[in-house]
């Protein structure tokens, strides 16, 4: 008596490019966190480089220093981006359609807190410290709160806006304000001086992980 093997079926091609992206990410998440956690010599050289020239460039630059606080401290801030995602979900449990998406955003914004949290008391990097220093900021640096929450928040809502089909217009100019608010609160940081370069870069890759998780959630939840 034969029994015959049931295959599973294959993954569609986006469900396989989004684990590729996935284990990329994560490979390299966890690359730069082992280094940063060891102390590497040479990206401790290469963060004290960055830190001390562009230390130097915002106590000189008094002017462009003012803006970056501004725009750290107020548009691109963890609680800004919080609460965009927070009107964004309380939209979507309007529609009462998506209540499902609402909870989902609602809840990732949430773990992505709790991670950065707990990252930065596993690895507790001491921040840049300077004796005239022009911002100041709390907890470990590693990895950069603004970085990682940015990066998250503007991840899925451009993923939202692609998945319910917004206009074209409405994407390119949503994309745009994406790259810019990811870029720039990154730049940000470093610039006053309250973060090293791969605790930013650390918070993007750690953001951009947790985004194509989250999608591949929801894809197959609602599948």
């Amino acid at each position: 008596m034969h029994t015959q093997s049931v295959e599973s079926p294959p993954r569609p091609p986006a469900e396989r490019g989004n684990a590729r992206w996935a284990g990329a990410l994560a490979l390299c998440s966890a690359l730069l966190l082992a280094l940063v956690a060891v102390r590497w010599y040479p990206l401790m050289t290469f963060d004290d480089d960055i830190a001390e020239t562009t230390h130097r460039w915002a106590v000189d630059e008094t002017g462009v220093t003012h803006a970056f606080r501004i725009l750290t401290d107020w548009v691109w801030d963890p609680w800004t981006m919080r609460i965009m995602a927070a009107a964004v979900a309380i939209w979507l449990v309007w529609r009462r359609s998506a209540l499902w998406t609402a909870v989902w955003l609602g809840a990732t914004c949430a773990l992505t807190a709790l991670i950065q949290q707990t990252l930065k008391a596993l690895v507790d990097r001491p921040r840049p410290v300077w004796p005239d220093p022009v911002d100041s900021a709390h907890y470990a640096a590693f990895p950069s709160g603004h970085a990682m929450t940015a990066t998250v928040v503007c991840g899925l809502l451009l993923w939202l806006l692609h998945r319910h089909g917004a206009a074209r217009v409405l994407r390119r100019t949503a994309v745009a304000v994406a790259v810019i608010s990811v870029a720039g609160v990154g730049l940000t940081r470093v610039w006053l001086g309250v973060h090293w370069a791969t605790d930013v870069v650390g918070g993007w890759l750690l953001g951009a992980l947790v985004v194509v998780l989250a999608v591949g959630v929801h894809v197959r939840w609602r599948s």
